[in-house]
């Protein structure tokens, strides 16, 4: 059950960040200026985008309840290749050899990596020590990346926040598994846990610089940025935080879930390259759905 419900949090992923990235393109500010932060929570479009991310951020809550950490973000991150033809179709994205290609190797990767080493294992809290450890490293990389980034333009600066991004959704899915246990136990437990507040901070963290890496235009290195280094955090998370292992039966297969891993993050990094869609295109064009609700 926990590895559909993460095929369907990945549909849902993949829907609303498109939906999200044509919200932030129309408004008027520029890249650089966060005023459109403000301007998206009046785009009717962006709107639907982010409750299909909530809607999938619940079903993935479920799914880390029932299912490996490893597990779930590996198969959420098919969100990436689920988002290209529906980028092709809302913002007009270029989709070539390198993005097929890209998008078949991170199939192929993530499939071979789940059935070759299958993950399990582990439990649903992890040390003090070992949180704070991952609270600090992921912070001091997200506010690096986000600094450098900034400074970067077009594909760079998708590739650069969109890693950022990653991260701080790598520790949320990572607090995600611990808070679910709570839930049922009381909103004085709730207010009193600390994974409320880290769960916040990196949500909020991950959905600033993700906004600001879809704004550039360019969708594939936003996501294949983003959803690698996710998939990448939650495996180091998942077995040093949790005790997850890669596999149970023995040194090969552990090898093999390797390689699988690594043809996925390779595919991935062949869409990082891809390029946006014509100056042109980021405007309402004629063809392009309107999915705003009537007036």
């Amino acid at each position: 059950m926990g590895e559909f419900l993460a095929v369907v949090a990945a549909f849902l992923f993949a829907f609303g960040t498109v939906l999200q990235q044509k919200g932030t393109m129309e408004t008027t500010a520029g890249e650089g200026d966060p005023n459109f932060l403000l301007q998206i929570l009046h785009k009717p479009i962006w709107l639907m985008g982010a409750i299909c991310q909530a809607t999938g951020w619940v079903v993935q809550a479920v799914a880390l309840d029932k299912a490996a950490l490893v597990v779930v973000q590996s198969l959420t991150a098919l969100s990436l290749v689920i988002a290209l033809p529906l980028g092709i179709w809302l913002t007009h994205q270029r989709i070539g050899r390198r993005e097929i290609l890209g998008a078949s190797l991170t199939l192929i990767g993530i499939i071979f990596f789940l059935s070759a080493g299958a993950p399990s294992g582990g439990n649903s809290e992890g040390s003090a020590t070992a949180w704070w450890t991952a609270c600090l490293v992921i912070g001091f990389l997200v506010v690096t990346l986000a600094f450098v980034g900034n400074r970067m333009s077009a594909s760079a600066k998708a590739l650069t926040l969109g890693a950022a991004a990653g991260l701080g959704y790598g520790l949320q899915a990572a607090v995600t598994k611990t808070f679910v246990t709570l839930v049922g136990q009381g909103i004085v437990t709730l207010l009193t846990s600390w994974t409320i507040y880290v769960l916040v901070i990196s949500a909020v963290s991950g959905f600033v610089l993700q906004q600001s890496a879809l704004k550039t235009g360019v969708l594939a290195p936003a996501m294949a940025s983003s959803n690698s280094v996710t998939l990448f955090a939650s495996v180091i998370l998942g077995i040093a935080v949790y005790g997850e292992k890669l596999s149970a039966s023995g040194s090969g297969h552990v090898a093999s879930a390797y390689v699988g891993l690594a043809v996925a993050i390779v595919g991935i990094a062949l869409l990082a390259g891809s390029e946006g869609p014509p100056e042109e295109a980021t405007t309402q064009a004629p063809d392009t759905p309107d999915l705003s609700p009537a007036q």
